[in-house]
């Protein structure tokens, strides 16, 4: 497939465009509508819209039997301040498109535009704009949205720009692509005093010290063999304030694994280690889980086609030898059909993923397109 100078402008644009005004999970209803203008705009696909929340669903339905494929990119942006002098960057405070899905949906967008001048001619395609990726929730909900059942496809597919690896190059891995990982939050409940008489006080400081010291050890103490993390990302002790001695906390881990089976294992040792060091010091305790996504399984029948796509758009294939230690919750659809998830090299030298830094580039979303819609071919035209 190519892309006309003037259609890949107009996806740049729509990029730069989407990047300047991003949109948190769950709030994307700017994002969806923008794109939701630019289909209508530019193609016949048949719109479905607020499918599990502010997500959308674009349908290009041949009238003929055969698979339905479907293709994803994800609405959200992060809570994270970009640092950049780019005339499009973010212009909301402490949000911005640091993980690329700008680019993943400018790439779909441009998968829209192909469908319209070469529609399938079997089965359909559904070009699935998801929110809430980044929390873990919105491929549950959308697949949860009685619209999706109407949808449910044979085949899915999507991809995510993966800085550290050659520019366009495709990142493919059979099996587990990416991490399981779960919020723990331990919440410890003591009593203030006066700082100025802390022994009439429970101050929950031992403890906090305590899981601060374990939590990074849980992936030895839960026996978990294979790749495994265990990562405080946030720690809150009473209050600002220097009057009282604090009498409650609250610490919040990032848990990863390889397999789904080990994050029960890592949660549950997670969650008796808090229990034990709250026991210890007389604190109340509540544990609570968020933010949960499975492990991406990729199924070889659906990189098999990536893998053909890829080498037919003359595109370098490098197989990926560990899963990514990231969590993505495209998980999710490779549970109710053959898919797959697949890397597009951003550069061997870009800004990581959630860096300040990081911008989506421009020139991943020719090979973008080009790789998706050679996927359309080969499943509605070439196999047969």
């Amino acid at each position: 497939m190519r892309l006309v100078d003037r259609d890949l402008a107009m996806l740049v644009q729509l990029r730069r465009r989407l990047h300047a005004a991003p949109e948190l999970s769950g709030h994307e209803s700017g994002t969806a509508r923008t794109l939701r203008e630019f289909i209508h705009a530019h193609t016949f696909g048949v719109v479905q819209k607020d499918l599990g929340g502010n997500g959308m669903a674009v349908v290009f339905d041949s009238g003929n039997s055969g698979p339905g494929v479907l293709f994803r990119a994800d609405l959200d942006a992060l809570p994270i301040h970009e640092q950049s002098n780019a005339d499009y960057r973010s212009r909301v405070r402490g949000v911005g498109h640091l993980c690329g899905h700008d680019g993943h949906l400018a790439i779909l967008s441009g998968l829209a535009l192909h469908l319209n001048a070469h529609p399938p001619a079997r089965g359909r395609v559904i070009l699935l704009f998801q929110p809430a990726e980044e929390t873990g929730s919105g491929a549950a909900q959308v697949i949860a949205d009685p619209v999706f059942k109407t949808l449910r496809p044979d085949y899915a597919f999507a991809l995510h720009n993966l800085p550290g690896f050659p520019m366009g190059s495709v990142v493919w891995r059979q099996g587990p692509f990416a991490a399981a990982s779960r919020g723990l939050v331990i919440r410890l409940q003591g009593r203030t005093a006066h700082a100025g008489e802390p022994e009439k006080g429970l101050s929950p400081t031992p403890a906090v010290a305590a899981l601060l010291e374990h939590i990074p050890r849980l992936p030895q103490t839960a026996g978990v063999k294979a790749f495994a993390l265990a990562t405080v990302i946030h720690a809150r002790l009473g209050e600002a304030a220097f009057g009282s001695a604090p009498g409650e906390a609250v610490v919040m881990a990032t848990l990863r694994t390889q397999a789904d089976e080990d994050m029960e294992r890592l949660f549950a040792a997670g969650e008796k280690l808090a229990r034990d060091v709250a026991v210890g010091a007389g604190l109340g305790i509540g544990i609570e889980s968020v933010e949960d996504f499975p492990a991406l399984v990729n199924d070889p029948r659906a990189v098999n086609h990536v893998t053909a796509a890829a080498e037919a758009c003359d595109l370098q294939t490098l197989q990926a030898q560990n899963p990514l230690p990231w969590s993505e919750d495209f998980a999710h659809f490779t549970r109710i059909c053959p898919a797959a998830l697949f890397g597009l090299g951003a550069g061997e030298n870009h800004p990581p993923l959630h860096s300040p830094e990081y911008d989506f580039p421009d020139a991943l979303i020719k090979p973008g397109v080009s790789i998706f819609a050679a996927l359309c071919d080969d499943l509605l035209i070439r196999d047969r």
